[in-house]
């Protein structure tokens, strides 16, 4: 309306408006025969020339309008038929219509030209509530209107309705405002008011009555979904139906504008929705339909996450999944560059689903799913994720009194904490896991127990301790029959003794674990090895050898994905480099190193910056042998979590 007067200078013969009802809260639609014959009267057209039928009326209302420069306004259209009798004939004239429909077909069949319009950007949010409120009190309390704007989804009818409740009440501060909107299930009551046309819940209704019946419990669905946006196979599941299905519900959806498939095959929608979707779900859903909808959704994420994890790492030690209940729709994941793009969709919905999991009782679906994805959060560097997810892991574990299932969630709970340089807390963790893997007899989590305790010593520079772990582990990974295990202990064997300077026997420990694990054809596990020969063989002046080692292991941790790992093999790789002089090449590989450090926010990237400005001013092969300036944490064997 607002643009349609600001250019209506441009069309001299005049213009036309009429709200078709198309979402009215009535129900009332405004008909095509109606409007002609409005448009008709409009025109001066006397009775005594009016046709009878429809289609003579709009043939009139054609030729009235083909000689002539109009602006046509059909406001609130509800779908393509509605529209299709009232488009003029002319070049001349300009229709504008709105509405809640995407009306795709007007696009394809009669030349539409869509425009879709978007939430209010942050700043004109401000402007629409201070001009209600005034710039004072918006200037008095920013960080409240900021909430504000945020928690009405910046929606200009949500901004418009809590705008009138602050102003009608202007002795109530904003954050006690901000407040009432925070919890999700009493938002829709703080912006509900008396006039069904401003009461944000009576205006979704609009839309959600003309739904399909199971598009509409599709709708209702989404709103017990956890994360920010859904793939196909996770609505399907969700609902329990054949994803063929379900993309033609969600494209009801979308048409209807009730979720936005903001990427192709993601669907979302914004919060103020989403509770009003949870909101009718509680209502119209029996409580045993919507436990039996979330097991789906759950079982869904943890039995494709599972498939995943083995994809990225296929020496896991696999966990015991109950059977998928009847209607998921599992992913289907082919291969590691499937599993690792799966996992990078999906990253903030599983963080969310783990969480919500834990939160709501799903305590075995919880700790599982946190279990699938510490090898992605570990490439990836997100390991404030990876420590978040497995303490509530580690919660759901011990609602569940389930003593494996607790020592595997501090286990990995350790893992992370060595990522991220809290050794007392890892240790701590590693401590009670061994303790429960010892009352449950479970020797093969004792051997990765010992092997991780190994690695959060290394980190600390206790080499010996680390030793006598890394050996307690090969003996347990020996009686189990761990091949896997065995290679993990050996190369790190191999790394420790190296540490200590005995890089003779160093060289056979990882020569064996590399054996091992090129007949089990695990990348992660060899990319570790052949860093560790790197070392060694820069150590022992066998330079050639070492730069050959470390780009073997840089090309695995490429092809794996493996972030972290491989700025760890270029650190590597450029002290070889500079050990034998070549300074430039050093230097490229530590900036690369830098490059994916600095991605990753992490530490080491001031060491790295360290490295690179030596290579400016000191000589060649200055500082320690295979020029090492002090490790930090660049080297991590065996860090392959099983």
């Amino acid at each position: 309306m607002h643009w349609a007067h600001q250019v209506r200078h441009r069309f001299p013969d005049g213009q036309l408006y009429v709200n078709l009802r198309g979402f009215d809260p009535g129900g009332a639609v405004t008909s095509p025969t109606e409007v002609v014959r409005g448009f008709l009267d409009a025109l001066d057209v006397p009775s005594t020339r009016m046709p009878a039928d429809l289609d003579a009326q709009a043939a009139l209302y054609r030729t009235l309008t083909a000689d002539r420069r109009m602006l046509i306004l059909l406001d609130n259209a509800r779908d393509a038929a509605q529209v299709r009798p009232l488009l003029p004939a002319a070049s001349g004239c300009l229709v504008l219509i709105t509405s809640r429909h995407h009306l795709s077909s007007l696009v394809a069949a009669d030349g539409a030209h869509p425009v879709a319009l978007g939430l209010l950007p942050s700043d004109e949010a401000r402007q629409l509530l201070a001009r209600r409120l005034g710039t004072d009190r918006i200037a008095a309390d920013t960080a409240a209107a900021d909430e504000i704007i945020t928690r009405c989804a910046q929606l200009p009818l949500a901004l418009v309705v809590a705008g009138a409740r602050a102003a009608t009440h202007p002795e109530f501060p904003l954050h006690r405002l901000a407040a009432e909107l925070r919890d999700m299930r009493d938002r829709l009551d703080a912006l509900a008011g008396d006039d069904p046309a401003t009461d944000v819940r009576a205006v979704f209704s609009w839309s959600y009555r003309t739904l399909t019946d199971p598009a509409a419990r599709l709708f209702r669905l989404l709103g017990l979904h956890p994360g920010p946006d859904i793939g196909a196979a996770a609505a399907a599941s969700l609902v329990g139906v054949p994803v063929e299905d379900v993309r033609r519900l969600l494209a009801e959806l979308t048409r209807a504008h009730l979720i936005v498939e903001h990427s192709p095959g993601r669907y979302g929608f914004h919060d103020l929705l989403r509770a009003y979707a949870a909101e009718q779900a509680r209502g119209a859903e029996p409580a045993e339909q919507l436990d039996a909808a979330i097991h789906r959704m759950l079982d869904h994420y943890l039995h494709t996450a599972h498939t995943a994890a083995l994809l990225l790492n296929a020496a896991r030690d696999p966990i015991t999944l109950a059977p998928p209940r009847p209607g998921v729709t599992a992913e289907p994941l082919r291969d590691h560059p499937a599993a690792m793009t799966w996992f990078a969709t999906e990253h903030p919905v599983l963080l969310a689903t783990v969480t919500y999991a834990a939160g709501t009782g799903w305590d075995t679906h919880a700790w599982q799913l946190a279990w699938t994805h510490v090898h992605f959060l570990d490439r990836r560097g997100h390991w404030h994720d990876w420590a978040a997810i497995q303490r509530a892991a580690l919660t759901a574990a011990r609602r569940l009194g389930d003593p494996t299932a607790q020592a595997v969630a501090h286990r990995f709970l350790a893992l992370a904490e060595i990522q991220l340089g809290r050794f007392d807390d890892a240790g701590t963790n590693l401590r009670r896991a061994l303790d429960l893997y010892r009352q449950t007899g479970d020797r093969l989590g004792q051997a990765h127990t010992h092997n991780h305790l190994g690695m959060a010593y290394v980190r600390q520079g206790q080499n010996a301790a680390a030793l006598d772990h890394v050996e307690q582990a090969l003996v347990l990974f020996q009686a189990t029959r761990h091949p896997a295990g065995q290679g993990l202990a050996l190369n790190n064997i191999g790394w420790l003794r190296a540490q200590l300077g005995d890089h003779h026997l160093a060289l056979s420990s990882c020569e064996q674990a590399l054996a091992l694990q090129q007949q089990l054809g695990n990348p992660d596990d060899q990319a570790a090895t052949w860093d560790s020969l790197g070392y060694i063989h820069s150590h022992l002046d066998h330079r050639d050898e070492a730069v050959e080692c470390y780009q073997r292991a840089l090309d695995l941790r490429r092809d794996i994905g493996d972030r972290y790992g491989e700025a760890s093999t270029l650190r590597h790789l450029g002290d070889a480099h500079r050990s034998t002089g070549q300074r430039a090449a050093a230097a490229s590989a530590w900036r690369r190193a830098l490059a994916i450090l600095d991605g990753l926010n992490h530490p080491d990237a001031d060491v790295v910056r360290g490295k690179i400005a030596t290579v400016a001013w000191k000589p060649a092969g200055a500082g320690q042998p295979g020029g090492r300036q002090g490790r930090s944490r660049g080297h991590q064997p065996g860090t392959a979590a099983r």
